[in-house]
């Protein structure tokens, strides 16, 4: 099964839609307004001056809003749509930004630049089959002492769901249309693989990365899931069984 390209095809549709969508808000963008939520703020602290690596970009209002932030930023994602379209609104915002369109493991094992930070967030790993391969990428990227920040949903929404949260040898494939509230009601197949939270931190443990930071909460800075509740200054929550679950998890890490 070829799933580079079956999900290639699928974000590349994803794009167009995401474009004209509130969720991602592109004309607020354009117009000034960042694209990072306080946490990854946080987690990634000051970046000025700073070589600054992008994983799964999407069409790189974090790359960008990062190169707003002082820092030079290289952004990497599957999709050539999504590419094309974070060259034209680097181009549009006169912003000097790098983006590449590659596969994050075939990037890895082509890319002989280190970097002070990499940073990737938000619906990026369920794409990836192999963890330790993408934290290897990232080891190698990153400067000696160089800095790693993950941020990304939990996967015990998936396990409420009814995937599984332990990693299996087979990927699920499925047919669904975009979270975007303008989804046009169309499905296109996708390939995705589950891994859980340690599955996560053992990778970059493994590939020479010291975490310094695991963070759980219950907000979710999105809207993008059913049945979630608003809560003001917050974000937005799920309840189990009247009990709050996590919504997002983020790791700080440091290569040794």
């Amino acid at each position: 099964m070829d799933y580079l390209n079956i999900n290639k095809a699928t974000w590349d549709k994803r794009t167009d839609i995401h474009l004209e969508s509130s969720f991602y808000d592109v004309q607020s963008f354009i117009n000034g307004k960042c694209s990072l939520n306080p946490l990854e703020k946080e987690l990634l602290g000051s970046v000025e001056m700073l070589d600054l690596l992008h994983l799964q970009c999407h069409f790189g209002q974090d790359t960008l809003s990062l190169t707003r932030l002082g820092a030079k930023t290289t952004g990497v994602d599957l999709s050539a749509k999504a590419i094309d379209a974070a060259k034209r609104l680097s181009s549009e915002l006169c912003l000097d930004a790098n983006f590449i369109c590659d596969d994050i493991v075939q990037f890895g094992e082509n890319n002989n630049k280190q970097f002070d930070v990499v940073y990737t967030s938000y619906g990026v790993l369920c794409w990836l089959p192999d963890l330790s391969q993408w934290a290897k990428t990232i080891s190698n990227a990153l400067k000696s002492g160089g800095k790693f920040v993950l941020i990304e949903f939990h996967p015990f929404n998936d396990l409420l769901s009814g995937y599984d949260y332990f990693e299996k040898q087979s990927a699920d494939v499925e047919k669904e249309g975009t979270y975007t509230e303008n989804c046009d009601g169309k499905e296109s197949t996708i390939v995705t693989w589950s891994h859980s939270v340690s599955d996560v931190i053992q990778a970059l443990i493994n590939a020479g990365l010291e975490i310094k930071q695991y963070i759980e909460s219950p907000y979710s800075p999105y809207d993008c899931e059913q049945n979630l509740q608003h809560v003001d200054g917050k974000g937005f929550v799920k309840h189990h069984k009247g009990k709050l679950i996590p919504q997002i998890y983020a790791i700080q890490a440091i290569k040794k």
